[in-house]
């Protein structure tokens, strides 16, 4: 019922459409609470569905929006006041850093955000919440495991060998449309022996630059593209597909932390920050486990060292990434190697 209700929402409100991906209400209790944020519902549903179960008078509204989206609104709302959320959670990180550097959140502590590592807690206004590896996908009919690329060098590699095959059938995030993709080819390019090779590498192969990682999963399951790169483990894990192989670059895997924010105008504070706990529990840190939403980074499952693991913190350090300059350089080598299928 939740997912239909998210399906039919837009339609219900037209005024919303532009912005808005879906909408959808947990709980059935008298005091409202609203959550704007860019995960999915379906991903996101099992705990809020816990979340007010656990709390029958809250009657929460989710919004799911598109990062870049949800940033300009944010920033708007910051400004005038009017209809603020409660609560704002979204995988652009650097954007989140911005909001709160800009005076946009709320202040909170608790023995749960305390115990957070510093690099997923920042002036205890914005923490992370999920563990999230950026990888490699591939169709596994198409592509055997040992001709898969594990590393940016062997992708590299692959490109170079065999360009034929490659040709239009390897995808990433378009970085103009997703604040997670630009995020991620911002954290590339600090890696400075591989980043310029790859953008070179791709132009050779006419890489495509789509929208939204539902369509670069389906589109790798279904063979449109043999591999993807830098898409977010959380969606391939919830994608459920069988023919798709995932893959950790041994080299390094950049490893994304959601930020949530309670913004500095939330009307209903209190269970804004029931809901920060909360998520932070064991039991919802379970089940966003049980949802992709937290790897265990530390287990030798992964096949990657310590070395090869590169959390992205949240920090200062991520507003260099909202730089004018730094971004229309960015811009300009990504938009020169891809074909850029996504609407500007």
């Amino acid at each position: 019922m939740i997912r239909a209700l998210a399906l039919v929402a837009l339609s219900l409100i037209p005024s919303l459409s532009r912005a808005q991906e879906a909408i959808a209400e947990f709980g059935a209790g008298q005091d409202p609470m609203l959550i704007r944020s860019t995960t999915d519902i379906a991903i996101i549903a099992p705990v809020l569905e816990r979340f007010t179960a656990l709390n029958p008078n809250l009657q929460v509204t989710y919004e799911q929006w598109g990062s870049n989206a949800l940033f300009q609104h944010s920033r708007t709302v910051c400004k005038s006041g009017e209809n603020p959320a409660d609560i704002v959670f979204s995988s652009a990180i650097q954007q989140m850093v911005w909001l709160v550097n800009s005076a946009c959140g709320h202040r909170f502590q608790s023995d749960l955000t305390n115990a957070l590592p510093a690099a997923r807690r920042w002036r205890d206004e914005l923490w992370g919440i999920t563990t999230e590896p950026a990888v490699i996908v591939y169709n596994k009919t198409l592509l055997q495991d040992q001709n898969v690329p594990r590393s940016r060098f062997a992708l590299l590699d692959m490109m170079r060998t065999q360009p034929d095959l490659l040709r239009g059938r390897v995808a990433t995030y378009d970085i103009a449309a997703s604040g997670l993709g630009y995020l991620f080819a911002y954290g590339d390019s600090l890696e400075a022996t591989t980043f310029g090779s790859l953008i070179e590498g791709f132009a050779r192969i006419d890489a495509v630059a789509t929208c939204c990682s539902a369509e670069i999963i389906r589109d790798v399951a279904n063979g449109r593209f043999l591999i993807a790169y830098n898409v977010l483990g959380s969606y391939v894990a919830n994608a459920k597909a069988p023919g798709i192989g995932v893959i950790l670059p041994e080299d390094y895997t950049l490893v994304l932390s959601r930020a949530l924010m309670i913004p500095r105008q939330a009307r209903n504070k209190q269970a804004a920050t029931e809901f920060l706990d909360f998520l932070l529990s064991p039991q919802a840190q379970t089940l966003l486990a049980t949802s992709g939403l937290v790897a265990q980074m530390d287990t030798a499952d992964t096949g990657l060292t310590p070395s090869a693991r590169r959390f992205i913190a949240l920090s200062p350090a991520l507003l260099v990434a909202r730089d004018q300059n730094r971004r229309a350089e960015l811009f300009k080598l990504w938009n020169d190697a891809f074909d850029v299928e996504s609407a500007r």
